[in-house]
């Protein structure tokens, strides 16, 4: 054992050693020299010593470590700029160390470098040690003693090797190598924990592991294994078909023999757990799971910050996403954990509503905390008229700095006396909405949390963006030692399936999990909304997926999100809506009207709120199709024809199919021979292109009849729409001149009732009758 280490395992912050830096590679990047965090440098310089410590006590030629710095892009110069970033490396590791001095830590070795530690210094050598520990132990028969050393081992791993940094191809493998022996460690480690009736020491790593290698089978089963040797079997199925979905989807494989293994175990296993008397089994009613599908890296890396509340450490971990993501859920998971366990939950809710008291999330946590208090300890000693007896909590007045920063003071004296009692863990929700003095208490407790705190936070990252009280929060915050910072991404389409699944109670199709991740981008909110709005009874269609209308929730959050938006950037939000999922900004400026600077000052509030995206310099998409299906629908049906005109017009020739599509339904707006000529056009093109595709495909797809009736579409009947009558672009052509930006002004445009008179083409034939301008409402009681 490593009674000297410094660094120790299970996620606490490091034991400084005076004098003596100490560094994390197993992770994100961090150094610490006595007690005080230190910025590794430049990008360059950082990433030159990650791959240093990646190869701690192995030698590394200067040329070797050129092409993991720079790959294909070293400049002439490396040598030197290498050299230039070795000599900042070693008095950033030693102060007092002469210019040219070697130092202790990063010497010279023959044309290259070699960076040694001690354990205790290093995480990855402490990591190494541990294993080769656990390993001879096992050979010694010295079992527990074993699992200790794995599981100090797996504890010091917080994520990815190098996380955070910017990979090359070169140095890839290096990195990928080390995860690799994290995964090999979790692998060996789980049936020896399961043998010896403590599943739960190997939990948390081997969570963490099946989030960094979501196709690991090995590392996956062993998940599945672990958690069903804790009771909690309804999470290790949902493993199990998650990963099995993956396979299929990604690799197109089905699982291998170790991961059917591991699922056959916790099928065949007794309702009660290996080591039933040393942990208690987790019901399934208590951890619902349908809002956590695809969490399951994510709430391994909050554990481990959780976690130092019990070992008499500080944490501070921060979610952040956009709106529906599923922030909040995941709080509830872990914070619902942590209570179990008997940590103190503070909850502070945040609210968007201006007239919101000052301080009021810090007020709702107070109460929480001096119900832990004894008689004696009364509201009126924190300074804040708190009701503890279940009333709301009063407005604090807070007349000046001073007083305000005794206040703070007085609150962190509250924290730091319950939790030397017991576990706290403070819980703040959509920090978005927080007030200037609610963030600068968190700027203060963040700095000085007493032991056996740890604070979570969820905030969004758009829809409002964060103000710059908010942004130096955050700013602080991430300057603490043990701050973890966690951006919730969308769900893949193996996740979106496994909570279709879920919400439905059906397995859907494969393409129906596919219709459904691309309509909501994965979002959960959305996923499951849609899930329900397509469910009548059955199993949900393909068909119906791609077809259905827009749930009624949905609509109501997207009007919430837009009613503060001016007239000028609502008009623009409709026809980029009404163009299609992917948005030309040359396009939109041209069809709106404006200059190219004024289209882009109209889409500032848009993004802020997270409605559109900007995809390159030239582009913006919206990010769930169901939020443009949804601005669309809202468009007044009187606009909807003139806005498509208008696009139209903008459009260029060659562009057939939407040119038809946007002629068509700009209905009687438009000339009507101009419609036509469009859509014999648009038909020509699609009948050549069928033509091309194989003989006897464009047989009933298309019929003109002598260039006065035009038929595109499934049925070839003239009065098909060119695309469906909903607010869906048709794909853009593959080929095509590039759009010119800035663009000029839109081009005159005729109309039904203007000065251009549409010619007669038959009196007898008056032309295609438009299809409905807008989509007809659907019942969203009873699904599609």
């Amino acid at each position: 054992m490593l009674g000297s280490s410094s660094i120790r395992a299970g996620g606490n912050r490091p034991e400084f050693t005076r004098g003596h830096p100490l560094m994390q590679i197993l992770g994100p990047l961090r150094l610490w020299r006595n007690g005080v965090e230190l910025h590794p440098g430049p990008r360059q310089q950082a990433y030159l010593l990650a791959v240093l410590l990646a190869h701690a006590g192995r030698p590394v030629s200067t040329s070797e470590l050129i092409d993991l710095v720079w790959a294909d892009d070293a400049p002439a110069s490396a040598v030197n700029i290498l050299q230039k970033y070795v000599g900042a490396l070693r008095r950033l590791l030693e102060p007092g160390l002469s210019t040219r001095s070697a130092g202790s830590y990063l010497a010279r070795r023959g044309d290259g470098y070699l960076l040694t530690a001690d354990p205790g210094m290093l995480d990855l050598v402490t990591f190494r040690t541990l294993v080769e520990t656990a390993r001879t132990c096992l050979l010694d028969r010295q079992r527990d003693r074993a699992l200790d050393c794995y599981a100090q081992a797996l504890g010091l791993w917080r994520g990815s090797a190098g996380d955070g940094l910017a990979h090359g191809l070169a140095a890839m493998p290096v990195f990928t190598a080390l995860d690799g022996e994290f995964f090999d460690a979790c692998v060996s480690a789980a049936p020896l924990a399961v043998s010896l009736g403590r599943p739960e020491r190997v939990l948390q790593a081997l969570r963490l592991a099946a989030w960094m290698a979501p196709l690991h089978e090995t590392v996956q089963a062993a998940l599945v294994t672990v958690l069903g040797a804790t009771g909690q079997r309804a999470e290790a199925l949902s493993v199990f078909r998650a990963t099995r979905a993956r396979l299929a989807e990604e690799l197109g494989v089905v699982p291998g023999a170790a991961l059917e293994t591991a699922h056959r175990s916790v099928l065949n296993q007794q309702a009660t757990p290996v080591g039933a008397a040393r942990r208690k089994p987790v019901a399934v009613s208590e951890t619902p799971l349908g809002a956590l599908v695809g969490r399951v890296g994510t709430i391994a890396v909050l554990r481990q910050t959780v976690e130092l509340a019990f070992t008499g450490g500080t944490g501070l971990a921060l979610v952040e996403g956009e709106p529906g993501i599923g922030k909040t859920r995941v709080l509830e998971e872990l914070v619902g954990e942590a209570e179990r366990r008997g940590a103190l939950i503070a909850w502070g809710r945040c609210l968007p509503d201006d007239a919101t008291p000052s301080m009021w999330p810090w007020m709702q946590a107070a109460r929480a905390l001096l119900g832990e208090m004894p008689p004696e300890w009364q509201a009126d000693r924190l300074g804040v008229p708190v009701d503890t007896r279940g009333g709301e909590p009063a407005v604090p007045e807070v007349p000046d700095r001073g007083a305000r920063f005794r206040l703070f003071e007085r609150l962190a004296a509250l924290i730091g006396r319950v939790a030397a009692a017991r576990p706290v863990v403070l819980v703040f929700d959509d920090l978005q909405w927080a007030d200037g003095a609610s963030l600068e208490m968190f700027r203060h407790l963040a700095a000085r949390l007493s032991a056996g705190t740890v604070v979570v936070g969820a905030l969004r990252d758009r829809a409002p963006v964060p103000g710059p009280d908010l942004a130096r929060m955050l700013a602080a915050a991430s300057r603490l030692p043990d701050h973890r910072r966690i951006r919730l991404a969308p769900l893949r389409p193996a996740d979106v399936a496994e909570l279709v699944h879920l919400e439905t109670g059906h397995r859907p199709e494969p393409a129906v999990a596919r219709a459904v991740h691309a309509r909501t981008g994965g979002n959960p909110f959305f996923v499951r909304e849609l899930a329900r709005f397509l469910t009548d009874g059955g199993p949900p269609a393909a068909d119906g997926a791609v077809r259905c209308g827009v749930p009624s929730t949905v609509r109501d959050v997207v009007r919430a999100r837009t009613d503060g938006l001016d007239p000028d950037s609502r008009d623009l939000l409709r026809i980029a809506a009404l163009i299609g999922a992917d948005v030309d900004l040359a396009l939109l400026a041209r069809a709106a009207g404006i200059d190219g600077q004024t289209c882009l000052d109209r889409i500032e509030p848009l993004e802020a709120l997270g409605l559109l995206e900007p995809r390159d310099p030239y582009t913006v998409h919206f990010p769930h199709d169901l939020v443009r299906e949804s601005v669309a629908a809202a468009t007044p049906q009187r606009r909807v024809a003139d806005l498509h005109l208008r696009i139209a017009d903008a459009l260029d020739r060659s562009d057939a199919g939407r040119l038809a599509h946007h002629l068509w339904a700009a209905g009687p707006l438009a000339d009507l021979p101009r419609t036509v000529g469009a859509l014999v056009h648009a038909g020509r093109r699609d009948a050549a292109r069928r033509l091309m595709a194989g003989p006897g495909s464009v047989a009933g797809q298309c019929r003109v009849d002598g260039g006065d009736r035009a038929g595109y579409g499934t049925s070839g009947s003239a009065t098909s729409a060119p695309y469906p009558a909903t607010n869906a672009s048709p794909p853009q052509p593959a080929t095509g001149a590039p759009t010119r930006w800035p663009p000029p002004p839109p081009s005159r445009r005729g109309n039904g009732a203007g000065a251009v008179t549409a010619p007669k083409v038959h009196a007898a034939t008056p032309g295609p009758r438009p299809p409905s301008l807008t989509p007809t409402p659907t019942d969203t009681t009873s699904g599609c």
